[in-house]
C-alpha cells in the first residue's frame, strides 16, 4: 500500500485518503465583526501548542471568507463540537451568508462567539498568522476556556462523521 515511491510528487487524492485515516475532532471557529455580527467556519485542524504561555494553533484555508472577518477582530472562540452537532458542523462547512441561522450562540466574555451545546470552548486572542501552502497557520493565546463534564466529541474519520467509544 505504498503511495509515494521515491518521487517528490504526492497525488492530492492519495494524500487526502491517507491523512483522512487520522481521526480528528471538529471545531467551529467563530468571532464577531465590527458591527457585532457573528462569523465562523468549521475547522478540524486544531491543536494545543504550548502550556506556558497557553497557545493553540489552527489551519485555515486561504479561500475562507469568514477568516478575514475573524482575523480583523483579533479574537475568536474555538468551539469543540459534541456528537449531536453534525448539522451545525455541516452548516459551517458550507459557504453562505448566514451560517448562524438556527444555531444558538452567545457572546463570550472576550467578545467572541460561543456555540451553545458545544463540548468545550477555548476563547483566544490572535498571536500570529503564517503562510502555509493553501492554508494559513494561525497561533493564538488562550484567554478563557471551559468544558462540559458530559458528552462525547464529534469526530471526522475517512471523510465521514464518526463517534468514538468513550
Amino acid at each position: 500500500m505504498e503511495r509515494l515511491t521515491g518521487g517528490t510528487t504526492v497525488d492530492p487524492a492519495g494524500f487526502r485518503d491517507v491523512l483522512g485515516r487520522f481521526a480528528t475532532g471538529i471545531t467551529i471557529v467563530a468571532g464577531l465583526d465590527e458591527g457585532g455580527r457573528p462569523a465562523g467556519f468549521a475547522c478540524q485542524s486544531f491543536a494545543s501548542l504550548s502550556l506556558d504561555p497557553p497557545l493553540v494553533m489552527l489551519a485555515v484555508g486561504k479561500a475562507s471568507t469568514s477568516w478575514p472577518v475573524i482575523e480583523r477582530a483579533g479574537r475568536f472562540c474555538v468551539n469543540i463540537l459534541a456528537e449531536h452537532q453534525r448539522e451545525t458542523c455541516a452548516a459551517f462547512g458550507r459557504s453562505g451568508p448566514d451560517k448562524f441561522a438556527g444555531v444558538p450562540w452567545r457572546t463570550g466574555e472576550h467578545r467572541t462567539v460561543r456555540i451553545d451545546g458545544a463540548l468545550a470552548f477555548v476563547e483566544c486572542e490572535l498571536q500570529a498568522v503564517y503562510e502555509a501552502g493553501d492554508h494559513h497557520l494561525v497561533t493564538a493565546r488562550v484567554l478563557a476556556l471551559d468544558a462540559r463534564e458530559d458528552g462525547r466529541p464529534l469526530l471526522y474519520f475517512r471523510s465521514r462523521y464518526a463517534v468514538g467509544a468513550f
